[in-house]
């Protein structure tokens, strides 16, 4: 045990009881001065009405993605005792890290992955297969990226006896098989996407033979299959207003556990891809900032090789590479945009939440984009002292945590750093051992590959 660990005055771990487990979502949008703009029917170019929404998402689902204005929704006592087996989760203070960087700041990590899915993903699986039970579907169908989201909704479809059509990327199908076959333990069904089943996945196969895939691709076949498939709808585990809703548990658990020890941070950090976690992080400390009680400085952190934020656009998008889902208007990079099959896992999609997009586009957060060698440098680094091997996806948060506590031990400032451990790595072997053989590779989308998809995004006056 090191020195500074025998002095502490706040635990190495901060547990909080069952009695405090969030029985309300927050809404950040009930504060915000300037609202999300809203999904655009892509045929009409109007905003969407909920019943034009209700063949795609269930119901409630589809109430609680139009809500602007209740600032708190009920979370179902179900879906509460769910949360009971994994919830409230640590918030976790980094004293080795903190002695091996020899900085002077405090380091905190809300950790999301004490659960057998990994990840926090879980949070929105069991809310959105409660909503799809209620309401009497056989079945959901939905895509992955890294595979947390997809490992968390099979899990939450066994719970409920739905049935579940996962459409993977590609690429990380064939990266990450045990992630693959976790979710068919469970039940689901899981295609490599773009595939053959879909009249937009063999569109994408025809114009883009031999590609790796994206998240928007294997929304577009996820939603093609939902639609025509009766009993059935589509669920998304990131960037929807409902998703960042029910991840804002992990913000307010955050909030509580910091209150209970009179910690103020300085900065909160999430690493951001479609914005599931970072919205779930951030919002009860956004709503603070909105509505005037205190000031952070709250940082998103995404892969250079997917940079939406710091060097998207802020414009009107399709949420799919298969142009049938209704257009958001977010910082994207446009929908036709591919990543290259680099390992940022979930981080890999084209757009960004159309509440953290309005959020960075008033100024109230910031954003930076990191290298992926440098990401897992980072990774191993925090392994190597605090225990937890982290997921690629976390590891971009961990890179800028360590990077602003290093700026502290030059600077002598004492600053309280929170940042977001959404999940483990323990399915990302491969991604580790690239790395690790000195195969892993940057890559960073040039100006002319950015300006192909900027110039296919649609004009909305």
């Amino acid at each position: 045990m090191t020195e500074k660990m025998k002095n502490k005055e706040i635990p190495y771990k901060i547990y909080l009881s069952e009695d405090e487990l969030p029985a309300q979502y927050y809404n950040v949008r009930a504060d915000m001065k300037t609202k999300p703009a809203p999904l655009l029917n892509p045929e009409t170019l109007r905003p969407l009405k909920a019943e034009e929404l209700e063949p795609i998402f269930c119901r409630e689902l589809v109430r609680q993605e139009l809500d602007n204005d209740t600032k708190f929704i009920d979370i179902p006592q179900k879906i509460q005792d769910f949360y009971r087996m994994y919830r409230p989760s640590p918030l976790v203070r980094a004293y080795c890290l903190e002695e091996k960087l020899e900085t002077p700041a405090k380091i905190y990590y809300k950790f999301e992955g004490n659960n057998t899915s990994g990840s926090h993903k879980l949070n929105s699986a069991i809310a959105q297969a409660y909503y799809a039970k209620k309401q009497g579907l056989k079945g959901v169908t939905t895509e992955t990226g890294a595979g947390q989201w997809g490992t968390a909704l099979s899990m939450a479809c066994a719970y409920f006896g739905l049935d579940l059509k996962v459409f993977m990327v590609r690429v990380s199908y064939e990266q990450k098989p045990f992630r693959r076959e976790v979710m068919r333990t469970y039940g689901a069904s899981v295609t490599p996407s773009p595939s053959e089943e879909t009249a937009v996945g063999r569109k994408i196969l025809a114009e883009h033979p031999g590609t790796g895939g994206s998240l928007g691709c294997a929304i577009s076949e996820a939603v093609e299959v939902a639609t025509q498939s009766e009993g059935y709808r589509y669920v998304l585990g990131s960037v929807l207003n409902q998703v960042l809703l029910h991840q804002t548990v992990i913000g307010l658990e955050t909030k509580t556990a910091l209150d209970k020890y009179g910690i103020k941070p300085d900065m909160i950090i999430g690493c951001a891809g479609g914005g599931s976690n970072l919205g779930g992080l951030i919002s009860p400390f956004a709503g603070e900032k909105l509505r005037g009680e205190a000031d952070y400085d709250i940082v998103a952190v995404e892969p250079e090789s997917c940079p939406s934020f710091t060097r998207g656009r802020f414009a009107y998008d399709f949420c799919d590479t298969g142009m049938i889902c209704p257009l958001a208007k977010m910082y994207t990079l446009g929908s036709g945009f591919i990543p290259s099959p680099d390992h940022a896992g979930g981080l890999r999609f084209h757009g960004m939440s159309t509440i953290l997009s309005q959020l960075y586009h008033d100024g109230l957060m910031r954003a930076v984009s990191v290298g992926q060698t440098e990401v897992f440098a980072a990774a191993e680094e925090f392994a190597r002292v605090e225990g937890i091997l982290p997921a690629p996806e976390s590891a971009h948060a961990i890179k800028v945590a360590i990077d602003e506590a290093k700026k502290c031990k030059e600077t002598g400032e004492e600053k309280t750093i929170v940042f977001g451990l959404t999940g483990t790595g323990y399915f990302d072997m491969t991604a580790y051992q690239k790395f690790n053989d000195g195969a892993m590779t940057d890559h960073v989308p040039t100006d002319d590959e950015l300006l192909a998809g900027f110039s296919k995004l649609p004009v909305v006056e």
